[in-house]
């Protein structure tokens, strides 16, 4: 039984270890076209209505910036996990092509997301951040992206992007 017990967890790492491999090799191809020294401007409204600068923000605590979109199936995963992590660091989200401000919204009431939206129905702020692909999460500490994340992430790591960028 223990003989057993130990392929197993042995498999698994190995599977686990070369997930990790495939989906970092991903991301960083995926971004290669990202310039990380500064970030860009962003400015964000709170629900209040209070401005949000984003750099600003990031000399105080990590940011979490979001790109994704209402047409992205993967944004469906990844959504949740923003949100949760809403709770206990800034974010910041960027809607690209996804309709009307009234259509994204409708959408974020559906699923139940609170976070801070701004509607780029013309994804000028996608091509200001080399956007390539949704959902695109950076995390921005001092000014400068400190990590870039593209396609499904979950909880845990977003989280442990965040404890090495704190």
């Amino acid at each position: 039984m223990k003989k057993r017990a130990l392929y197993w967890l042995k498999e698994i790492t190995k599977y686990l270890v070369i997930a990790i491999v495939i989906t970092s090799a991903v991301d960083i191809y995926r971004s290669q076209d990202i310039a990380t020294e500064s970030a860009p401007h962003i400015v964000a409204y709170h629900s209040d209505g209070t401005e949000l600068d984003v750099i600003e923000m990031s000399y105080q605590t990590p940011v979490v910036i979001y790109f994704w979109a209402t047409w992205c199936p993967v944004c469906k995963f990844v959504g949740p996990t923003v949100e949760w992590i809403s709770q206990y660091y800034p974010v910041v989200a960027v809607s690209g092509a996804s309709g009307s401000e009234a259509r994204v919204e409708a959408f974020k009431q559906a699923h139940g997301y609170q976070f801070n939206n701004i509607n780029d129905q013309n994804s000028s702020l996608f091509r200001q951040w080399a956007i390539s692909v949704t959902p695109t999460i950076f995390i921005v500490k001092d000014g400068k992206i400190e990590s870039v994340t593209t396609g499904i992430t979950t909880p845990p790591g977003l989280l442990a992007r965040l404890w090495l960028n704190q």
